[in-house]
């Protein structure tokens, strides 16, 4: 993502012109935009011309038009599709993650009518301008760090399992999936051993090609191969065995980076088992990158949540509690949380960040592109690891204790008055 400029006054209101590049600067945006902002951005629409003859002539415009947010929808990039029917094999094309905008137009035009309701499909590379009453600090951090300089994906994912795969890209906040392979492999019989390794051909082949057309391995730091049992070592073993058979230099020279991790089931969401696994030290190599940090935080929760849980607390109203005493030493939270269309909500959970911050504890907000923010979202989406062990039961009841009490205080000054 590209800043264009940005304006912000003292009293927080202002707009930010962003040049969206890839995939993730779509989910960056779809983010950053609530409902009510004013958004600004090129747009097509069929305009009907009626001459003075009655005959009508009709065209599609590219206009420049500022609506006002009320609905929005993101949809992920679809990943293309490689499989076999008998001896053939087929592969789809890739497409991009898209974001739409609807709302009534708020800007005056020559072709559109005001409050005319419009749908804007942002594209990339093509100057969108967000206009808000109240840029808060959750929102100001995620253009700093959508616009950060070098950002990128750090590493590539090759899940696979007899006959599956999928191959992906991870970045700070997405997962994409940039091909999905599905090859039947006959099961292997007397008779039909020749029928079987065939299939076994088939698949490793087109994963390695998938590999060269999605991977770019060069400037990722670590390249996954994960799978239940022994398809991982055999797919790695077929990878280098074919680099070194074509003389594929700048892949034999990226070896090192290709590190195999044993995961329970062949699926995507087992990247996070696979990103926490002491297997092949892959939180030492990956230590630096935020996706590492949230699922080995998430991990360390969930086990303390099983053995320390008066450190371990989730649900917004516990949550709140934890800050409120102090106790908070890692707050997790989902991104999620802050697109909530109440912007009293929203409003709340970016309270809880800066209170949180302001008191020196560790804030990881995870994506929802992410499997760990999935797994995050399927607890509340919001959960803290405490400084020191409290129980949730005695602090609700000095709560409710000290809020009897302030009822009666107020109750007895109001007799006197």
């Amino acid at each position: 993502m590209k800043l264009i400029n940005k304006h912000i006054a003292k009293d927080h209101s202002g707009h930010v012109t962003l040049r969206p590049e890839e995939d993730e600067d779509m989910w960056h945006l779809y983010n950053l935009i609530q409902e009510g902002d004013l958004v600004r951005a090129p747009a097509i629409r069929r305009v009907t011309n009626v001459s003075s003859t009655g005959s009508t002539d009709s065209q599609r415009l590219r206009l420049n038009l500022t609506l006002t947010a009320s609905k929005m929808h993101f949809s992920p990039a679809a990943a293309p599709s490689s499989g076999t029917a008998g001896t053939s094999t087929s592969t789809g094309a890739s497409q991009g993650a898209s974001l739409s905008i609807s709302g009534p137009v708020q800007s005056q035009h020559a072709n559109v009518t005001m409050g005319a309701y419009h749908t804007l499909d942002l594209e990339p590379h093509r100057d969108v301008r967000i206009i808000k009453e109240e840029w808060d600090s959750v929102s100001l951090d995620r253009v700093a760090e959508s616009c950060k300089e070098g950002r990128g994906a750090d590493v590539g994912a090759i899940v696979c399992g007899e006959g599956t795969a999928a191959v992906c890209l991870l970045s700070e906040h997405m997962t994409v999936i940039r091909q999905r392979i599905d090859v039947p492999i006959p099961r292997k019989r007397t008779g039909s051993a020749t029928m079987h390794e065939k299939g076994l051909a088939r698949f490793y082949e087109t994963i390695y090609a998938s590999l060269l057309r999605h991977i770019p391995f060069s400037s990722l730091r670590v390249v996954i191969i994960a799978s239940p049992g022994f398809v991982k070592d055999s797919v790695y073993d077929h990878i280098f065995a074919e680099a070194t058979r074509t003389g594929n230099k700048a892949l034999l020279q990226a070896r090192n980076k290709f590190l195999r991790v044993h995961i329970s089931s062949p699926h995507v969401h087992s990247l996070v088992e696979a990103l926490k696994s002491p297997e092949a030290s892959i939180t030492a190599q990956l230590k630096e990158t935020k996706f590492a940090r949230e699922g080995i935080m998430l991990d360390r929760f969930f086990k303390m949540l099983g053995s320390d849980e008066m450190r371990a607390w989730y649900g917004p109203e516990d949550v709140l509690l934890a800050a409120d005493r102090g106790a908070i030493g890692t707050l997790l939270i989902s991104d999620e949380l802050f697109r909530a269309s109440d912007p009293a909500v929203r409003k709340k959970y970016v309270q809880l960040v800066e209170s949180v911050q302001g008191k020196g504890a560790e804030v990881l907000t995870f994506s929802s592109m992410h499997e760990s923010g999935q797994q995050l979202n399927q607890i509340t989406g919001i959960a803290a690891i405490l400084t020191f062990p409290l129980d949730v039961d005695i602090v609700k009841a000095e709560e409710a204790a000290h809020k009897a009490a302030l009822e009666e205080e107020q109750a007895a000054a109001e007799e006197e008055q």
